[in-house]
């Protein structure tokens, strides 16, 4: 049982910053989340892309961002349980929450911030005859480990950042890669596209487009796939197949938590700190509605920032917080670090 202040289910920027401002409040967060590392959709789908909308950042990776949010909430040390899905939730006697992953991890908290995003998100699967059997068997949507790959044939499937960004990271550990994207454009970062071209040129990479992925052999494993290149078939054997097509987003499991849903989306009282109509669980960002919601990431911040102080009041009831700023009170850690602004000298002048 993992026990912690507030439970935040989703690891993308929303829920990065709802530990740093839990931190201020000196109040422990740990993070859940369906995708295998932290960022959402930043750092699965385009962490090469620049984003222009944060504040004070006139252009920024989207991969960068999330790199400097998890440097901003280091101090705080918050848990993260990644690859787990929130699937079940019992509300105690006391008040306080216990939530089942779908790996059988249960959490314990007085405070549930959903901070899901779109949702859990889910692989676009190719539509290929018998891929469910594979699997766990060669198919893989998600690269937790690239050391499982290590001189193994590797095929990959896609045009965008993913599969550029996997085609390249791989090519110095498997001992063939093969890129197969249905078009001859790439829709990615342009220097992972001329990367990919410099490892072609290499003889690092196998590079096969126009063509698709539409079959795939083995008794027991992948041993290979089968692939339509203008209308011929051919095929190549490998012992991995990852297609990166992208994720679907879903509510899932949350959705049936008894929350107040609209749109595919969670209700939240916008007018005071973005609680659902369950006292002691809240939604911010992306998977949250109201009037006037706009799914922008500085919204999320915003959102995440007021959550907080309506939990320091649940988990501390009756407990005056009187609001700090930074630049005045600095931030001390939970791991002794402290930040703080320069102390200013007393000199006379004479």
């Amino acid at each position: 049982m993992i026990k912690t202040d507030i439970l935040i289910i989703g690891a993308g920027p929303t829920g990065l910053f709802a530990v740093f401002e839990a931190g201020l409040l000196k109040l422990k967060c740990h993070i859940l989340d369906a995708l295998p590392q932290a960022g959402g959709q930043l750092s699965e789908l385009y962490p090469k892309k620049p984003i222009y909308d944060i504040p004070g950042f006139p252009e920024v990776l989207a991969g960068d961002l999330v790199d400097n949010l998890m440097e901003q909430i280091k101090q705080f040390e918050p848990g993260f349980t990644l690859g787990e899905r929130a699937e079940t939730i019992e509300k105690q006697d006391d008040g306080t929450f216990i939530v089942t992953s779908n790996k059988g991890t249960q959490f314990h908290a007085p405070v549930i911030a959903i901070a899901g995003g779109l949702g859990s998100f889910e692989p676009r699967k190719p539509l290929i005859d018998g891929i469910n059997f594979y699997e766990d068997k060669g198919i893989k949507y998600f690269i937790k480990d690239p050391e499982e790959f290590r001189d193994k044939k590797v095929v990959i499937a896609g045009g965008g950042d993913s599969a550029l960004d996997w085609s390249i990271f791989l090519s110095n550990i498997a001992s063939e890669v093969t890129l197969v994207h249905r078009r001859n454009e790439f829709r990615g970062a342009l220097d992972s596209v001329e990367k990919v071209q410099e490892l072609k040129d290499a003889g690092k990479i196998r590079l096969i487009t126009p063509a698709e992925v539409i079959g795939i052999n083995g008794a027991e494993h992948i041993e290979s796939v089968v692939l339509d290149e203008n209308g011929a078939q051919r095929t190549i054997a490998t012992d991995f197949f990852i297609p990166l097509f992208g994720l679907t987003p879903k509510l899932g499991p949350i959705g049936d938590w008894g929350l107040e849903i609209e749109k595919n989306a969670i209700k939240v009282n916008n007018a005071l700190d973005y609680q659902t109509n369950i006292p002691g669980i809240f939604a911010i960002g992306d998977v949250n509605i109201y009037p006037g919601k706009l799914k922008l990431i500085l919204c999320g911040f915003h959102e995440a920032t007021l959550m907080c102080q309506a939990a320091y009041q649940i988990i501390n009831p009756g407990k005056k917080y009187v609001l700090k700023y930074t630049t005045v009170a600095g931030v001390d850690g939970f791991d002794g670090t402290r930040k703080e602004a320069p102390k200013a000298v007393v000199k006379a002048i004479v």
